[in-house]
């Protein structure tokens, strides 16, 4: 029984960094289309250009 107990609390975890890594993929691209949604928008479009065109020395 002890060694069965030992074995169970001794178990290695490979797969759990590819759970980990798909998360973390699933959440950046979760977080990239809301950015892009962001960005779509046509406040935030004309917002970016009116900054760009500050930034290039333009009115």
């Amino acid at each position: 029984m002890k060694k069965a107990i030992c074995r169970w609390c001794a178990r290695d975890d490979e797969g759990m960094a590819t759970v980990e890594y798909a998360l973390v993929t699933v959440a950046a691209a979760a977080f990239a289309a809301v950015l892009i949604a962001i960005v779509k928008s046509p406040e935030v479009r004309s917002a970016l250009a009116s900054l760009v065109g500050q930034a290039l020395g333009g009115s």
